[in-house]
């Protein structure tokens, strides 16, 4: 590396790199000295399609090869969706820029653009979310959950080819890539609560690396930041991955900021949702104090039959 290039590690889908490409033009624009270029990495998630996320080891899929990379010294920032990043990064590695955040709803898309209450009896939903999955089934428990991998352009195809009623992805994913008119309805976050960081990016760098630090902080949204801090201690404190249907959602308004949490079943027969408001500089302590309150009405039962036992909080 030389004193005017920076390297960004990304993942090779259209969508990481329309990710990165937009990080890379933020930071050509802010210093025009510098030359940004990009580094497609293959991840393990990228590799196995074929198998639901729950069954290949959840979080960390998507950032273990990047992580590396940047451990390496191959690169020097890392681009991340924040919703594929574990709440506990490894040492030496750290999140200082969070971007202002993308639509976080999730959205259906239906080949007849029909919303979410218009759907036949026992409608073929395409999704590879246990947290979509429960939430859908909680309130409609007659769909057909069909599981669904892939990039967002392979799950559209598959839509048709497999001639499923809908699928659910990620507004902030058919946003940036041009895809909004494809969405039949954004689904309310009181039917689909998004998944931790969703719409949200991560730009992660070496902690030591003082310059990076400084090219990219203009980037930097405390709002955003706030809120997905708040998210990630909940995720934290449950020990959560892709193999548990849990979910939070954040909005920061004034000086307080209000957290939304969800634990659930699979099947969505039992689902625990609470909301907690704090003010902004307990952002993190929110998080905790909410995922201990849902553990105390039954979460931890629901976390235990899928094989996860929260660490208790040393004092």
């Amino acid at each position: 590396m030389t004193s005017n290039t920076l390297r960004i590690g990304t993942r090779a889908s259209r969508l990481a790199l329309w990710q990165a490409e937009w990080v890379q033009h933020q930071l050509q624009t802010l210093h025009p000295e510098l030359t940004v270029t990009l580094v497609p990495i293959t991840t393990k998630g990228d590799k196995i399609l074929d198998v639901p996320l729950a069954k290949v080891g959840g979080k960390g899929l998507f950032v273990k090869e990047i992580e590396a990379a940047l451990y390496d010294g191959g690169i020097d920032l890392a681009v991340h969706s924040m919703k594929d990043v574990p709440s506990v990064l490894p040492s030496g590695l750290i999140l200082p820029c969070i971007p202002p955040r993308e639509d976080p709803r999730d959205a259906l898309v239906t080949p007849d653009a029909r919303g979410f209450e218009r759907l036949p009896e026992s409608a073929r939903i395409g999704t590879s979310a246990l947290r979509r999955q429960a939430q859908l089934l909680h309130r409609r428990p007659d769909l057909d959950i069909v599981s669904l991998r892939g990039n967002v352009e392979t799950r559209l195809r598959k839509m048709e080819e497999e001639k499923l009623d809908g699928i659910v992805l990620a507004a902030a994913g058919l946003k940036r890539l041009g895809l909004a008119e494809r969405i039949s309805e954004y689904l309310p976050t009181d039917l689909s609560l998004p998944a931790i960081g969703q719409g949200a990016l991560g730009l992660e760098c070496r902690e030591d690396d003082r310059r990076t630090l400084a090219l990219i902080a203009p980037l930097h949204d405390p709002a955003t930041a706030l809120a997905v801090t708040a998210e990630r201690a909940f995720l934290r404190r449950l020990d959560g991955g892709c193999q548990v249907p849990l979910a939070a959602h954040a909005t920061v308004a004034g000086e307080s900021l209000s957290l939304t949490g969800l634990v659930a079943e699979v099947n969505g027969r039992n689902l625990l949702k609470e909301t907690l408001t704090a003010p902004l500089s307990q952002a993190e302590s929110v998080g905790c104090q909410l995922a201990e309150s849902l553990l105390d009405r039954g979460a931890d039962r629901i976390l235990a039959a899928l094989g996860i036992t929260p660490k208790p909080v040393t004092r």
